[in-house]
């Protein structure tokens, strides 16, 4: 069971990271307004190369090592000898976000969660001079890990002058998998890189995570792809873990295992892109169906839970983005009161 309480309420709503569009005034203006528990900053990958989650984590890479920087490639991004244009555009943008998430958020108290990708992420999608991902140099992917354990150090220390409640780190490695799998194909094409051995996947996580913990934040894992690794996740310290629950990515029993270790749970219950309407048990019944299934009915068990849509959400419009989120804040409302319509959390899903 869980030792701690999370620095969120049980059972709250936030958003993944990316919004659509290029406006960050709108989008602070919509994270303040629908998730008013739970903010986050935002990504607006439409703005191109550095806004997206790549190139906003390079960027923050280049206040640890000013000579270090990304061009970007046919394929996607490869280390440069200096920071350059698209680095210092990714940087300004950022600012740009946190002043406009900052202003609309004056009066605010509560935790502000912030993304960064996770050193496996970024040692599969990055290309070394040769041509070949960083993933091939087992010394480029320790230089990697720990180089952004220092920049988000100064990412944290930044949110925690600027914002007033806790700062939870979510740490996007959606390449784990397949880094874990040895599916990450060379440049040639006609081989994959040597899988990485868990334990080695492992420590680089932890070396990250434990500078998180160390700067004050909570910090935890999101990977929206199959076969999550979530014991791997939480031996290396995770605090939380966030996966998509729609597409049943995560076996019940490693949920199970999540729940019981006392690790919270970022459940992805809402589509990131769709239309209509979606009620609080449509939102909710993931959750609700997942830990009847798994056969958990102490709603205790609802502590380290909030509810998010699924990745992805820069594909959507404006009006959906506001429905998901008012969805996502109204089912942990509903799951926080461990009744939907007379249905407890723990009961039949009415499926």
């Amino acid at each position: 069971m869980r030792e701690k309480s999370p620095p969120w309420s049980p059972v709250v709503a936030t958003g993944i990271g990316s919004l659509p569009g290029v406006d960050a005034a709108e989008a602070a203006r919509v994270v303040a307004g629908e998730l008013t528990d739970f903010i986050h900053v935002f990504e607006l990958p439409a703005r191109g190369p550095g806004a997206d989650m790549i190139g906003r984590t390079a960027a923050l890479l280049t206040d640890v090592s000013p000579d270090l920087g990304l061009d970007t490639t046919p394929q996607g991004w490869r280390v440069a000898p200096g920071p350059g244009r698209t680095m210092r555009r990714a940087r300004s943008w950022l600012g740009e976000d946190l002043d406009a998430l900052e202003e609309h958020t004056l009066n605010y108290q509560g935790p502000i969660k912030t993304q960064v990708s996770g050193p496996w992420t970024l040692a599969a999608s990055i290309e070394m001079a040769t041509g070949e991902r960083i993933l091939k140099d087992p010394g480029a992917c320790r230089d990697i890990s720990q180089a952004l354990a220092e920049a988000l150090r100064l990412h944290i220390g930044e949110l925690t002058r600027r914002f007033s409640g806790r700062v939870v780190v979510q740490i996007d490695e959606p390449a784990l998998p397949t880094v874990l799998a040895g599916r990450i194909g060379t440049a040639s094409g006609l081989s994959s890189y040597r899988a990485v051995e868990r334990v080695t996947a492992g420590a680089g996580l932890r070396v990250v995570l434990d500078a998180a913990k160390g700067a004050g934040a909570t910090v935890g894992i999101h990977c929206c792809a199959d076969e999550v690794p979530v014991d791997m996740l939480i031996n290396a310290g995770a605090e939380f873990v966030s996966i998509d629950l729609l597409t049943g990515s995560c076996p019940d029993e490693q949920l199970g295992e999540l729940l019981e270790s006392g690790i919270g749970l970022f459940a992805g219950s809402v589509p990131a892109v769709g239309t209509g309407a979606v009620s609080a048990a449509e939102a909710s019944r993931p959750v609700r169906a997942a830990i009847h299934r798994i056969g958990l009915s102490d709603p205790t068990w609802l502590t380290g839970v909030v509810i998010t849509p699924t990745c992805g959400m820069a594909g959507a419009n404006w009006d959906w983005v506001r429905t998901a989120y008012d969805a996502c804040r109204t089912a942990g409302r509903v799951l926080r009161d461990d009744r939907v319509d007379g249905e407890e959390a723990g009961g039949n899903d009415g499926r």
